[in-house]
């Protein structure tokens, strides 16, 4: 009797809404062809161990309606096969006992980096495609197009966001909001920009490699002021927080409560960046004799295994579809994606950094039309209010300093401004009648 054919399916990294989509769209299809479809539980975890007993057998039944609901039916894991090559080889080893042809992974970068490198090492014999995940919406994939997950996180985060900024009002107070984003400021940007938040921080609009945390701070507090001058004194912050690894570390190490590791290096993963910059600016406030109340929150994991939304449930489908049907028609080493309505295989040769190993990470494009556009409607300093005496002296008052000594502490931190030249030219570019 002959094994019968076998595709696997394991989810790796942190959770995202629309894995479960992505898993029942890929069993349907894989079984609609014939094969069988193993759920290897927890990602890489037990077979890049030699573990064959954490596996689910996958059915139309069981995964008829999971798409409806968040988090993973066969759960994930951070687990890397890749670290150890004695992990590589039972990863390979393990999935060949089961008789597995076929791997679908779902996961971001890293996880990229393992189904790349097992399909390679496996010299063909297990076929692996490849589909992206992360709300951070950081992968390289072409303009406009979102990786899972990102639609249903920054939906989720605009909820928490509007509320935030009602009890703001409410209560006459500030929120520094800061949320997921290892190195780029999408979600953030999504979030703020969507909820009308006072203003938005991302680590993109910086030109500094190391921005200093009175810069932030000093932002911060200009905001607070500008938004005192307009009679409101309340208002909400949303910060990336990839800002954390672009902070001075010789400001950081003033902080005594930070931890440090066995080399005396500051443990960036555990630094709160929420906490930071509200500690900072109420320091910056007290000196100026100027009181606020300021609260600050995380926002990410709440997001991570919500319910997706229509957006994400339609486009997870689609994935999971085009990568079994990539699959078993031969197709291999590629991540999956969906341009213009039509599936494209995107090459892990042709989109993997040659110096981290890795998929390249999608920055958010500052000179865009899109990040112009957020600008216009953020509530902080710029080089205009700078130039206009009457708003000095409104602002120089509110904090108790003159005009020009408001000028000489606070100017500085419009001196890059986001690339504002481009920014205007991106404006006209588009608006060829305005005056902006």
């Amino acid at each position: 009797m002959s094994q019968p054919k076998r595709i696997a399916i394991l989810c790796a990294g942190g959770p995202a809404p629309g894995l479960n989509s992505v898993i029942g769209a890929a069993t349907i299809r894989a079984i609609q062809h014939g094969y069988e479809v193993l759920g290897l539980i927890d990602g890489f975890k037990w077979v890049m161990r030699g573990d064959t007993s954490h596996i689910e057998h996958l059915t139309i039944e069981k995964v008829s309606r999971i798409h409806l609901r968040g988090g993973s039916f066969i759960g994930i894991a951070r687990d890397n096969p890749t670290k150890k090559k004695e992990h590589l080889d039972n990863t390979i080893n393990t999935l060949q006992k089961l008789g597995v042809e076929m791997l679908v992974t779902i996961g971001g970068d890293d996880t990229a980096y393992s189904a790349m490198t097992v399909e390679k090492e496996s010299d063909g014999k297990i076929r692996v495609v490849h589909v992206p995940k992360t709300i951070d919406n950081d992968l390289d994939l072409p303009h406009g197009i979102p990786t899972f997950g990102f639609q249903t996180a920054r939906h989720i985060g605009v909820d928490i966001v509007k509320n935030l900024m009602e009890d703001a009002r409410t209560t006459s107070r500030w929120y520094f909001v800061v949320s997921m984003g290892r190195k780029a400021g999408h979600l953030a940007l999504g979030i703020g920009k969507a909820s009308g938040a006072t203003l938005t921080l991302i680590p993109e609009e910086f030109k500094e490699e190391k921005i200093p945390l009175k810069k932030l701070t000093d932002i911060l507090v200009g905001s607070i002021v500008k938004r005192k001058s307009l009679g409101q004194q309340n208002g909400v912050a949303v910060l990336a927080e990839g800002l954390v690894e672009r902070l001075d570390p010789a400001e950081l190490e003033e902080l005594a409560e930070l931890e440090r590791d066995e080399h005396d290096n500051l443990r960036f993963a555990e630094l709160d960046l929420g906490d930071i910059l509200k500690n900072s600016v109420r320091k910056r406030l007290d000196e100026l004799n100027f009181k606020m109340t300021i609260v600050s929150k995380d926002i990410g994991y709440e997001l991570r295994c919500a319910d997706p939304i229509p957006f994400d449930m339609e486009y997870t489908r689609d994935l999971g579809f085009s990568a079994v049907e990539f699959g078993v028609k031969g197709g291999t080493a590629a991540m999956v994606s969906i341009q213009g309505g039509h599936f494209v295989p995107m090459y892990f040769k042709d989109i993997m950094d040659k110096q981290t190993g890795k998929t390249k990470i999608r920055m958010v494009d500052v000179t865009s039309m899109s990040f112009a556009i957020a600008n216009q409607y953020m509530i902080r300093l710029d080089s205009k209010d700078f130039g206009d005496r009457e708003l000095l002296g409104k602002y120089g008052e509110i904090v108790g300093l003159s005009a020009d000594v408001f000028k000489s502490n606070f100017e500085y931190v419009t001196e890059f401004e986001t690339d504002s030249d481009e920014i205007s030219q991106s404006l006209r570019d588009n608006f060829p009648d305005s005056s902006l």
